[in-house]
């Protein structure tokens, strides 16, 4: 399969992705408050990361994989880490802004009402799914084989593609402009490192931080 080939299969899958998330939040609405103390959210996580993963291996698969998913070392690990510091408060400053208005974290559910002990081991593995998982095949799915096959069309337009794709999987309305700003921002990262471990490593702490915030406060 050439680059055409391997891009009309990316766009199937985030075609296919979008499709599913606004399909299902027609159908059945926002998800239930406290989304992240029900073992039916990280069940299905784990199956829809792990059908993901796959197809992006197989896309992958017979081109280079490590190098079209960006499997590699940054240039340079410090540099790569104080670009991450300024894209993470770019990412804050950005949402919080937003927040007050587009209220993204509550429309997809994942930021629950206080800590309930009782669901801890569901929380616990909730965690697991959305602050290690989603990160890995997220940035594997978008900065990795998604930046490689659009890069060719210039870095500005892989950064901005890849953030657009990033925001409408998701399947959500009013957190689509902090979603496709967290995935372009990202894209960039990727298109200055070389690298999808940096864009990882941030995606995790972001992820993880506004669930620990959540439960909190």
């Amino acid at each position: 399969m050439d680059l055409t080939g391997r891009l009309t299969a990316w766009l199937f899958l985030v075609g296919a992705l979008t499709v599913i998330a606004y399909g299902s939040r027609a159908s059945g609405g926002k998800p239930p408050k406290n989304a992240v103390y029900h073992w039916n959210l990280a069940i299905s996580g784990v199956v829809e990361y792990a059908i993901v993963l796959g197809v992006v291996a197989a896309i992958a698969w017979g081109g280079g994989g490590r190098r079209l998913l960006a499997l590699r070392r940054p240039v340079s690990w410090p540099r790569a880490l104080g670009l991450s510091f300024l894209v993470l408060v770019a990412i804050v400053v950005v949402a919080g802004a937003l927040s007050s208005v587009l209220h993204a974290g509550r429309e997809q559910g994942l930021t629950p009402n206080g800590w309930q002990s009782r669901h801890a081991a569901a929380f616990a593995t909730n965690f697991v799914v959305i602050a290690v998982l989603a990160p890995i095949v997220e940035e594997l799915t978008f900065r990795g084989l998604g930046y490689s096959l659009l890069e060719r069309y210039g870095r500005w337009i892989a950064v901005a593609g890849v953030g657009l794709a990033f925001g409408v999987a998701h399947g959500l309305v009013e957190g689509l402009p902090v979603l496709v700003f967290f995935g372009s921002a990202l894209a960039w990262l990727r298109s200055r490192t070389q690298s999808v471990f940096p864009g990882m490593l941030l995606h995790a702490l972001f992820n993880g931080a506004t669930l620990v915030l959540a439960v909190s406060t």
